[in-house]
Order: C-alpha cells, then sequence, then structure tokens
C-alpha cells in the first residue's frame, strides 16, 4: 500500500488511521446530537405530567348534553411548567375512551386567552363541539389531550368530573339532548 506521503504505508499504520477517522466521526455525531436538541429548546422544556383541565369553567355540575349540538367550553390551565398561550393548539376532548383511541373534538378555533382562575395567569379557554366528543352517558369523567407534535403520539392530558345527561331516544329523534 501506498502511504499519503508516496512511501509504502505498514497495514497496521492503515487501520490505526481509520480507527482515528471513525472515532471522530462518532464523536462529532455525538456531540451533534447533544447540541442540536439543547439549542432548539427541545431538551430543555419540562413538561407535568398532567394538564390541568377545567371543563365548563365556574360550575361545579359539569353537565354537558350527551349528543347535544352546541359546544363545550374547556379550560386548560397555566401551570409553572405549561403554558397553553404559547403552545400550538393541537387538542382534543370527549370520552376517555374515545380520546384514548385517537378521536374527540377538535377545538373550533385557536381559543381565547384569559384568567379563567383568578391566578393572575392567562389560560387558554377553547370549545369543543358536543358532538365529536363520544359521550353516550356513561362517562363520569371528559378527557383533554394535548399533542406535542404533529404525530400525534407524545403529548400531555388532563381529566374533569362531568355529568352526561340527555336521553338515548333525544339521538335518535333528532332533539340533540341539549
Amino acid at each position: 500500500m501506498k502511504s499519503e506521503r508516496g512511501g509504502e504505508r505498514e497495514e497496521g499504520e492503515s487501520n490505526s488511521k481509520h480507527r482515528r477517522d471513525v472515532l471522530r466521526l462518532g464523536a462529532g455525531a455525538a456531540a451533534a446530537a447533544v447540541a442540536v436538541p439543547a439549542l432548539s429548546g427541545q431538551a430543555a422544556a419540562h413538561y407535568p405530567d398532567e394538564l390541568s383541565v377545567d371543563v365548563k369553567p365556574h360550575s361545579d355540575e359539569n353537565r354537558i348534553a350527551q349528543q347535544g349540538h352546541g359546544f363545550v367550553p374547556v379550560a386548560v390551565g397555566q401551570t409553572d411548567e405549561f403554558d397553553p398561550t404559547s403552545e400550538p393548539v393541537r387538542y382534543r376532548f370527549g370520552a376517555p375512551d374515545v380520546v384514548s383511541d385517537g378521536g374527540g373534538a377538535r377545538p373550533v378555533h385557536d381559543g381565547y386567552p384569559l384568567d379563567v382562575d383568578g391566578d393572575g395567569r392567562e389560560d387558554l379557554l377553547l370549545l369543543f363541539p358536543t358532538w365529536h366528543a363520544g359521550f353516550d352517558g356513561d362517562e363520569s369523567e371528559a378527557r383533554l389531550e394535548w399533542e406535542r407534535d404533529e404525530s400525534g403520539e407524545h403529548g400531555l392530558s388532563g381529566t374533569d368530573s362531568v355529568t352526561v345527561v340527555g336521553h338515548p331516544e333525544w339521538k335518535r329523534g333528532g332533539h340533540g339532548g341539549e
């Protein structure tokens, strides 16, 4: 084998240089893998275990029509770890089993930033169409999921107690239940 200096190169010298190149590339790739998320803010973000959710703020009963044709207001509370007013609006709301399976209602708009709970911080008030929420009358909770990215696979969720009202025959008769 010829070396870069024009002379003969030993096979051990070639392997040694190859190992150094591989190690150098590996170290560079590892540094990039750590630096890129850190600089973009992805690795630095800390999210809570659960969303702060208030279905029908200022109502203790949180009554939802089983197959209503109205809208359900849902507040996402701001916490020390999560500010819903500064994150993309990627939410699904409804019956827990429906939302967990990837369904549920999407908000009709990007929401209203306002202090719903009186803590001095802006929360996000969203409106969801009742007829897409999937309540069948057996639920005592509603679930809200926020999707961190467009894939919908990673995110946060929270629940609030609800009372589902309405009659199954209203659905068949087209009365809506509200």
